[in-house]
């Protein structure tokens, strides 16, 4: 399985984004998809997942609210909207897949995009 992340970009504080992972490879409609961030300095962070009937979404307490998960199976896509955008939420923005489920540990990882978003 291959992901690719897109969507990314420069935005001001209280913009916002739609970023998007395609999978390749095998239909992953079963899987668990999540999104991970990474600010300049900081470690790796969870921010919200999925399982793969979009039954069950989790999120970071950080994003509640502002951002929302959703699937299009049949384009073996996930999305992430990004709405009111902070610049604390400026990182490196990696999706990730997994057959059961979505942690630092998932099977699959995307190349990031970054997000940027200014004061």
């Amino acid at each position: 399985v291959q992901l690719q992340a897109s969507g990314g970009g420069l935005v001001q504080a209280g913009g916002s984004l739609r970023l998007s992972c395609a999978a390749s490879g095998r239909t992953i409609s079963n899987y668990a998809m999540g999104w991970f961030r990474q600010a300049p300095g900081k470690e790796r962070e969870f921010v919200a997942a999925t399982n793969g009937r979009l039954s069950i979404t989790y999120y970071a307490d950080s994003v509640k609210g502002r951002f929302a998960i959703s699937r299009d199976n049949a384009k073996n896509t996930m999305f992430m909207q990004m709405l009111s955008l902070k610049p604390e939420d400026t990182a490196v923005y990696y999706c990730a897949a997994d057959p059961v489920a979505v942690s630092e540990r998932a099977t699959y990882w995307g190349q990031g995009t970054q997000v940027t978003v200014s004061s």
